[in-house]
């Protein structure tokens, strides 16, 4: 069965009226995008960012009367005007094959795969991930996580202790796990990563060696390794709570830096660490640090 699409392009001020409005119409799915690609980064705690420019869809019936559809939405939203807006036809598909398609193995360093675990291993002898997209952040097709994959790749070397701070979908604590590492603490401030870090723990066969926690809960140990793959402003905010996390000659292994970000970084991190190395993937940093 096809389906309409109907999408309008406003300030983010009329973008939760208009989002009501067009699920009060009948819409059975709702998406914002960014309509001048707008970059958003780093939002404070309990914000939801949104972009200036906003286009809003919605998804109906093919059966639906769309000028009655657009005079109802008018209507709602009045007094404001109905912003421009355009309409368009989607032929039905198979769409969890049409999502699959997007997601294959993926190489990172000499022995680590991510696999969907719809897909065989391309080599079964390497240490593979089985992890499928999902609620939580980290599938490996970002810069950050790829760059903090390859510093795993090569550097565990087995029986280490380590903190995997803001863990997602737990990638970075798993594949540690799978390389030799000895415990994984995992810790995230966001429900669904902790509900997808304890799925994929289990689906790859280390929970037993990974505790998961919510950022409130304590923490009582010293980890040779800490793994930040979060963003600048709270790498910085978070700099001495991780220096008192790592034991002395341990690391910490700092993500989600823009280069422009990348001094004050480590201006926040100079009185505990000192850098060993970086790396860089497209406009993203990695810091590796040595706690002295």
């Amino acid at each position: 069965m096809p389906w309409i699409q109907i999408s309008f392009e406003c300030r983010k001020e009329l973008s939760d009226t208009l989002s009501d409005a067009l699920i009060s119409a009948g819409a059975v799915s709702l998406t914002l995008q960014d309509a001048a690609n707008q970059p958003l980064l780093e939002p404070g705690v309990g914000e939801t960012p949104l972009w200036n420019q906003v286009v809003v869809t919605g998804l109906f019936d093919a059966a639906v009367d769309v000028d009655m559809l657009l005079a109802g939405i008018n209507a709602t939203i009045a007094p404001a005007a109905l912003p421009p807006w355009r309409v368009s036809t989607i032929e039905d598909k198979e769409w969890e094959r049409e999502w699959m398609q997007h997601f294959h193995p993926m190489r990172f360093g000499a022995r680590t795969w991510i696999c969907p675990s719809w897909c065989k291993p391309p080599d079964p002898d390497a240490v593979n991930i089985f992890l499928d997209p999902g609620l939580a952040f980290g599938t490996g097709t970002h810069p950050t996580t790829a760059m903090c994959l390859e510093w795993l790749d090569q550097h565990i070397r087995g029986g280490e202790t380590i903190i995997d701070y803001g863990c997602g979908s737990g990638i970075l604590g798993i594949g540690a796990l799978k390389l030799g590492a000895g415990m994984v603490w995992a810790i995230d401030n966001d429900s669904q990563a902790l509900i997808a870090t304890r799925d994929n723990s289990l689906k790859n066969q280390v929970e037993s060696r990974m505790k998961i926690l919510a950022v409130a809960q304590p923490l009582p140990i010293m980890a040779d390794i800490l793994l930040a793959n979060i963003l600048a402003n709270p790498l910085i905010a978070l700099a001495s709570f991780f220096a008192d996390k790592i034991r002395h000659g341990g690391t910490a292994v700092l993500s989600g830096i823009l280069a422009e970000q990348q001094s004050l970084v480590l201006q926040a991190y100079a009185s505990s660490f000192k850098l060993v190395s970086s790396a860089q993937n497209a406009d993203w940093i990695r810091l590796d640090l040595q706690r002295i």
